[in-house]
């Protein structure tokens, strides 16, 4: 890491110690007050700036007035703080901080910051992955796969969804490449296995531990140790399988079956599903502690239909040093309009087929008998409102249909946030005073409807 020329401002002796410490190898400055770290500011130039919100102690928040004279320099400000509260959080960051941390943990807090910081212009080297590695030309896919990029060193977990054959796998494999951890991707299909056979492949087991059990097996956490563990269909893990593991992610220890001798494995995890996990609470299939342990960062993946730009540099990357295809325009409309229910998975296979021909010359006859099917434009034509919610807005009305529309727009960001309502009003782009509105609709037609 090149050397970063950093100021901290904290007026405790034994904190700037604590930082100076922990900063060690790079080029640091100090300030002890507002008006020393002002004249700092004005005479020199900082890349990163660690500013204590209490610098006069007590009430006193004079750190507030220091933040947008560091954004205002370009610098990446960071705010130190033992204030835990959503309102100081939220005036930070309005004032134009770029990091916050809760003091406790300097060591961790501070590392964090530093890899924080060497992403945060990493749009250009991302350039490359949506090119080769996860290609997509979708803004919004790059924008919300970037954002997961740069979380992949961080120890949060990771939950991407996505209908079937939208590349969570393929995305899972480019955030444990890009994370650079040292140890290996381990993935398992959850789905595939009953609970016993799961908890074997998951957690190994002994040499005689049941039936069949002739050799002492490793387990995927223990392969995984270092690395990340991807957890394919993790809604059809059952309760009992779900505690088990997540004892195991919380202790970063487990037993193998018919073993008392204790292992340790420290891996990333990494979830994916194809059901919304509101509807997996819901019906009692995923327990809500193991959730809250596997979904630290979301990332939803897109169908194909949604995103027909990717389809034409998804086909030129599959043949890639293969046989050319050339499109007739009927073929491409053919294409950007059908509805790709197996989507990307689909759209390869019919790649495959196409590469098998004896032409290269793609006309809309060889693409209909290559899928098998008649080729069925996409619902809805390409636009936004999908027919069910046209047709409740024709027997509701559009206000009711706006106010159900913004109500579940809410509700899922919260519960995806972990019920960060700050959080919530920063994805949505909306004010505190529209957050409660709407989630007031809702109670109140909620409270209706039990009445």
């Amino acid at each position: 890491m090149a050397k970063l020329n950093i100021l901290v401002i904290e007026d405790e002796a034994l904190a700037r110690k604590v930082l100076a410490k922990h900063l060690a190898g790079h080029n640091l400055d100090t300030a002890d007050c507002a008006e020393a770290a002002k004249k700092k500011l004005a005479q020199n130039r900082y890349d990163i700036c660690f500013i204590d919100l209490m610098l006069g102690g007590g009430n006193d928040c004079s750190g507030l007035e220091i933040i947008p004279l560091a954004a205002a320099k370009g610098i990446y400000a960071v705010v130190m703080s033992s204030l835990d509260c959503e309102e100081t959080v939220a005036r930070a960051y309005e004032l134009g901080c770029r990091d916050f941390y809760v003091k406790g943990n300097e060591e961790a807090n501070v590392k964090a910051v530093l890899e924080r910081y060497l992403r945060k212009d990493s749009d250009i080297a991302l350039a490359p992955i949506f090119a080769q590695s996860f290609i997509t030309e979708d803004a919004a896919t790059r924008r919300d796969v970037g954002e997961v990029l740069r979380h992949s060193a961080s120890e949060l977990p990771i939950m991407i969804l996505g209908p079937s054959g939208t590349g969570k796998t393929t995305l899972a494999r480019v955030i444990h490449e890009y994370s650079a951890r040292k140890g290996e991707l381990v993935a398992i299909n959850c789905a595939a296995y009953t609970e016993d056979l799961l908890e074997a492949e998951l957690f190994g087991y002994r040499k005689g531990a049941f039936t069949g059990a002739e050799n002492t097996r490793k387990g995927k956490l223990l392969q995984a140790d270092g690395g990340t563990l991807f957890l394919d269909e993790v809604g059809a893990m059952s309760h009992g399988m779900q505690a088990k593991l997540l004892k195991a992610v919380e202790e970063k220890s487990f037993y193998p079956v018919g073993s008392d001798k204790l292992e340790y494995s420290r891996f990333h995890i990494i979830s994916a599903t194809f059901e919304e996990p509101q509807k997996l609470l819901e019906e009692k299939k995923l327990r809500f502690d193991f959730f809250q342990r596997v979904h630290g960062f979301t990332v939803r993946l897109k169908p194909l239909a949604e995103r027909t730009g990717d389809i034409f540099p998804l086909i030129q990357a599959a043949t890639r040093g293969r046989k050319r295809l050339s499109f007739s325009e009927e073929a491409r409309k053919l294409l950007l309009g059908y509805a790709w229910p197996g989507n990307v998975r689909e759209l390869k296979r019919l790649t495959d087929l196409l590469l098998a021909g004896s032409s290269g010359l793609i006309t809309p006859e060889k693409i209909k008998r290559s899928l098998g099917t008649e080729a069925k434009p996409a619902a809805g034509n390409g636009t936004f409102l999908a027919d069910t919610q046209y047709d409740y807005a024709l027997e509701h009305g559009l206000n009711e249909t706006l106010d159900k529309f913004s109500a579940e727009a809410v509700h899922r960001s919260l519960q995806e946030n972990g019920g960060r309502k700050t959080k919530t009003m920063t994805d949505l782009k909306i004010s505190t005073r529209l957050l409660y509105s709407i989630l007031g609709k809702k109670d109140t037609r909620q409270g209706s409807r039990n009445d």
